[in-house]
């Protein structure tokens, strides 16, 4: 086995033991696979600007067409009460995250999410409470950015055969560890079957399955493919044709240096 497997290998030991807590509120140290400090900030602003334009207003948000609140650097999604989606739900794990590593949350972000409707979410965007989110949430960038690998993690130790092999190349440079950690915060770990259309998922093991080539470019173009198929085969009610553009400018952009 060469060291570079056996590198890959113990960073995966590492992450299984993660997985197993993501539901639990301890705080929790992700392997950070050779990146620096300096680039894990990197990271962290690069996908606050992916999400929202790296803008403070852009920490809170709900998209038109959502039925859901798009919250952080990862605009992670908030469901209402009784509103269930075919999306994962992220926001609840990112707050007890945060608490488990000492940060202050309001109270109220502990349950389902206070706004049950864009309008009213819009009608509350310069109120106390999200005024106090959006700055508690700017103020934690780096604690956001483990959480959303703490997901790559949680994908990575479900992977096998071709998935597997794309993984552990691209997670040798800080190029290709922001590929993984960019696009399983944007479109999920590709493991959860409600998150499909016509039985094909969009997801990080589908771009990964679909590449042709060890590189950010390689990632960068399986990406494009699969997402252009996603909207192909969506709904088209759901008029996902309009946002195609934007999610091909992001994926062209992991061809840069981090």
């Amino acid at each position: 086995m060469t060291l570079k497997n056996n590198l890959f290998n113990g960073w995966l030991l590492s992450l299984a033991g993660a997985a197993l807590l993501l539901g639990c509120a301890v705080p929790l140290q992700p392997a950070r696979a050779g990146l620096t400090q300096a680039q894990m900030d990197r990271v962290g602003r690069r996908i606050w600007q992916n999400e929202c334009a790296g803008s403070l207003d852009g920490l809170t948000c709900w998209n038109s067409g959502e039925d859901f609140a798009s919250l952080g650097i990862g605009h992670f999604i908030w469901y209402p009460a009784a509103r269930i989606g075919p999306f994962e739900e992220s926001f609840p794990g990112l707050v007890r995250h945060l608490e488990a590593h000492g940060v202050a949350m309001p109270v109220w972000t502990s349950g389902a999410c206070v706004w049950d409707s864009k309008a009213a979410f819009d009608a509350d965007k310069n109120s106390p409470r999200q005024v106090e989110l959006r700055k508690t949430l700017a103020a934690n960038v780096g604690l956001q950015t483990e959480y959303i690998m703490l997901r790559l993690q949680r994908a990575a130790v479900s992977m096998s055969g071709r998935a597997k092999a794309a993984f552990e190349n691209l997670s040798m440079t800080p190029e290709g560890m922001f590929c993984l950690i960019d696009y399983v915060n944007f479109k999920g770990e590709g493991t959860n079957p409600k998150e499909s259309y016509l039985g094909q998922g969009w997801g990080l093991v589908q771009v990964l399955e679909d590449m042709h080539g060890n590189t950010p470019a390689a990632f960068s173009t399986a990406a494009k493919r699969v997402l252009s198929r996603r909207v192909a085969n969506s709904p088209p009610q759901r008029g996902e044709q309009r946002w195609l553009v934007g999610w091909h400018n992001r994926c062209e952009a992991y061809k840069r240096p981090l």
